[in-house]
């Protein structure tokens, strides 16, 4: 299996964040920016061109190759702001039904605005996602 092109960079959160062009957006990654940064207790680097990423894990494969991964992550995307947690964790489907307005992916939240979702909710999502992922991935 070839090597995931999303891997850890020197490039600059700060600078990377302050390029959003989307004033709302930009400000929204501000708020991701440091509710993960208080979860995880980690410090922010850039995964790849667009990822903001907070500590690392070793994601399994199914052939038995594996590969680095953030434990929490999440990129102020054009469209969505698009959070990476684990797919699947006790409690995870409660969470996302008092979240607020969201849709989802395979490891994928789309947010289009902090406003619509309750963040007390979104900190309490990401806090279980990363023990899961700590625990799982240890």
């Amino acid at each position: 299996m070839a090597e995931p092109k999303t891997r850890p960079t020197g490039a600059s959160v700060e600078a990377f964040l302050a390029a959003v062009p989307d004033e709302r957006r930009r400000a929204d990654g501000r708020v991701v920016l440091e509710l993960m940064r208080r979860v995880t207790g980690e410090a922010p680097k850039m995964w790849g061109p667009s990822i903001i990423g907070f500590g690392a894990y070793r994601l399994p494969y199914a052939d038995g190759s594996s590969a680095e991964w953030p434990v929490a992550g999440f990129s102020p995307r054009k469209a969505d702001l698009t959070l990476y947690l684990l797919p699947d964790f006790e409690g995870r489907g409660a969470l996302m039904a008092r979240l607020g307005k969201h849709r989802t992916g395979k490891s994928c939240l789309y947010l289009k605005r902090l406003v619509d979702v309750d963040l007390g909710v979104l900190e309490e999502l990401v806090a279980a996602s990363v023990a899961a992922v700590r625990a799982k991935y240890p």
